[in-house]
C-alpha cells in the first residue's frame, strides 16, 4: 500500500507533492491529463497577491500571508524567475474612494506590510501611462509577478527528483474507503494509499463527494483575457488593478516576467468546467475595462488571447483546506481561486505536515530542495551563448525564432523529471510558441523533435492530450 495519492497536476498538487517528499512516504500523483498544469493553473494573470483583497478571518487570507512570504526561499530554490513588482489598486472616481479605506483597513488586519494610499500626483509619478484621470490608489509593496507554469513544473521536477511518482493520464473515477485507507481508481490502474489528497481543481468537488456527506459545488468561472506584445514590457511597472467586485479583482493590466501584459481577466459564471471559449462579448469587456486605465491600449499589437477557468467554491465562497469530519486521511484542497496561486505553498506545507504527522513519517534524509531551471538561451550573454554551444552544439540551433529557443531546450523540456509530451507542453516549459507569430513558424521542428526523441509517429503527436492531434496523416503513405 502506498503512503499518499495525490489527485491533480497543477500547482497546489505539484506543490504538495514537494513537500511531502521531505518525508520518508511513498507518494504517487495522478493527473487526469496528458501534462501537469495542463488545467486552471496553466491559465492565470500570474500574481504574488500582497493580501489585502481576502476577507480578513477567511483561509483565502490566511494562506495568502503566509504563501506570499515564501516566494523568496521557494523561487531562489526552484530557480524559479519572480520580480516584486508592487501591486496598485486604482480608483477613477471619488465614490471609490471609500473602497480604497476599507481596502486599506482589511489589508493592514491580514498583516500586508507597508500598505498606504497614494494621491493622484504621486500615483502619476509612479506609473505615467496610467490615464491621467485616475484619484488615488492602494499601493501594495508585497504584490509580485511569477510564471505560473514554470513554477508548476518546478515543484513536480523537484518532487520526483526526491521520490515522488507522476502518472499522467489517469484520470480517477472513483475513491472508496477500505481498511487501513483509501482506494483510489483512476483510468492508469488503481492505487491504494493510506491518505489521499485531492487537488483536481475544477472537479475538486467530484472527488470530495464520492467519500464525504459534507457536499461541495465547484462553480466554474471563465476569464477571458488579451496578450500584449513584449514591446510594452516597461509600459507599466506595478500590476494595476480596479476596485474589486464579488466577481473578484476585477480587470487588470499586468505585466508577465517574460515581458508581455495581460488584459484581463473578466469574470463570467458558466456550466462547462471544460469550456475555456474566447468570446466576441468577453473579450470586448476585458478590452473595455483595461481601456479605463490604459487609454492608447496598441490593438495592433495583441499577440493572442485566451480564457482560463476559475474553481470557485459556492459552498463556502472560501478555500476548503483539510479532511472532512466524516472521511479521516481524505484531505481536501478544493476552490482553490485566486489567491491560490501565491497561497500554494503555504497550502502544500499545511498538508504536507499534518499528514506526516498522522503517518508519523520520518524526515527524507536525502531531500534536495534545489532544482535548476532549463538555461534560456535567449537570456544568456555572447560569451555564455559561446560557452553553451562548445558544450551542446544543438544550443546553436535556434527553433523558435520569436522568443529565441533552441533545440538544446527543447530537448531537456522532454527529458526532465515529468518531461513534456505535447506541444503544449514544450511551449511552457520553453516558450516555443509563444511570441509573435503564435508557434506558425516552430511547430513543425517541435513535432518532429517530440517524435524523435519519445519515438512517437507525428500522428501521434497532440497538442494538449487526448484528440487534440496535429497531423490526421501521411500524404504520400500508402493506405494499410
Amino acid at each position: 500500500m502506498l503512503d499518499v495519492v495525490i489527485i491533480g497536476g497543477g500547482v497546489v498538487g505539484c506543490a504538495t507533492a514537494r513537500e511531502i517528499s521531505r518525508y520518508d512516504l511513498k507518494t504517487v500523483l495522478l493527473e487526469k491529463t496528458a501534462d501537469i498544469c495542463n488545467g486552471q493553473s496553466k491559465a492565470n494573470t500570474a500574481i504574488i497577491h500582497g493580501g489585502y483583497d481576502a476577507k480578513p478571518g477567511t483561509l483565502k487570507a490566511k494562506y495568502n500571508m503566509l504563501g506570499n512570504v515564501m516566494f523568496d526561499k521557494i523561487c531562489t530554490e526552484l530557480d524559479v524567475p519572480y520580480e516584486w513588482n508592487t501591486s496598485l489598486v486604482v480608483s477613477l472616481h471619488p465614490e471609490d474612494d471609500e473602497m480604497i479605506e476599507t481596502l486599506l483597513e482589511q489589508g493592514k488586519t491580514n498583516g500586508c506590510p507597508g500598505v498606504r494610499i497614494i494621491e493622484h500626483d504621486e500615483l502619476l509619478q509612479l506609473e505615467p501611462n496610467l490615464n491621467p484621470n485616475v484619484c488615488k490608489a492602494l499601493l501594495v509593496p508585497t504584490g509580485g509577478i511569477v510564471c505560473p507554469y514554470e513554477l508548476t513544473q518546478a515543484f513536480a521536477e523537484n518532487a520526483a527528483s526526491n521520490g515522488v511518482e507522476f502518472v499522467r493520464n489517469a484520470k480517477v473515477t472513483n475513491v472508496e474507503k477500505i481498511e487501513g485507507g483509501w482506494r483510489v481508481t483512476s483510468s492508469a490502474g488503481v492505487y491504494e494509499a493510506k491518505a489521499v489528497v485531492n487537488c483536481a481543481g475544477l472537479y475538486s468537488d467530484e472527488i470530495n463527494n464520492m467519500v464525504s456527506e459534507r457536499k461541495l459545488e465547484i462553480q466554474p468561472r471563465r476569464g477571458e483575457y488579451y496578450i500584449v506584445d513584449k514591446k510594452y514590457k516597461d509600459y507599466f511597472h506595478a500590476t494595476i488593478f480596479p476596485c474589486p467586485s464579488k466577481m473578484g479583482k476585477g480587470i487588470l493590466v499586468a505585466r508577465t516576467i517574460d515581458g508581455t501584459v495581460l488584459l484581463g481577466p473578466t469574470a463570467e459564471d458558466i456550466d462547462d468546467k471544460a469550456d475555456t471559449r474566447t468570446t466576441a462579448f468577453g473579450q470586448a469587456k476585458a478590452l473595455d475595462g483595461a481601456h479605463k486605465y490604459w487609454e492608447k491600449i496598441p490593438t495592433r499589437d495583441f499577440i493572442t488571447n485566451f480564457s482560463g477557468l476559475r474553481a470557485h467554491c459556492v459552498t463556502t465562497n472560501d478555500f476548503v483546506i483539510g479532511e472532512p469530519d466524516d472521511a479521516p486521511m481524505f484531505f481536501n484542497a478544493a476552490g482553490i481561486e485566486s489567491p491560490g496561486l501565491t497561497s500554494s505553498p503555504a497550502i502544500a506545507e499545511h498538508l504536507a505536515t499534518e499528514i506526516a504527522s498522522k503517518l508519523d513519517a520520518r524526515e527524507n534524509a536525502s531531500f534536495n530542495p534545489i532544482r535548476k531551471g532549463i538555461p534560456k538561451f535567449r537570456e544568456m550573454t555572447k560569451e555564455e551563448r559561446a560557452e553553451a554551444i562548445k558544450a551542446n552544439p544543438d544550443f546553436a540551433k535556434i527553433v523558435c525564432r520569436c522568443e529565441t529557443v533552441t533545440e538544446a531546450e527543447i530537448r531537456e523540456a522532454i527529458r526532465r523529471p515529468v518531461g513534456a509530451r505535447t506541444v503544449d507542453g514544450i511551449k511552457r516549459r520553453t516558450r516555443a510558441g509563444m511570441g509573435r507569430c503564435q508557434a506558425g513558424f516552430c511547430t513543425p521542428r517541435v513535432v518532429e523533435i517530440l517524435c524523435e526523441e519519445l519515438g512517437l509517429d507525428p500522428t501521434e503527436v497532440t497538442k494538449f492530450g487526448g484528440d487534440s492531434r496535429l497531423i490526421e496523416g501521411h500524404l504520400f503513405k500508402e493506405a494499410e
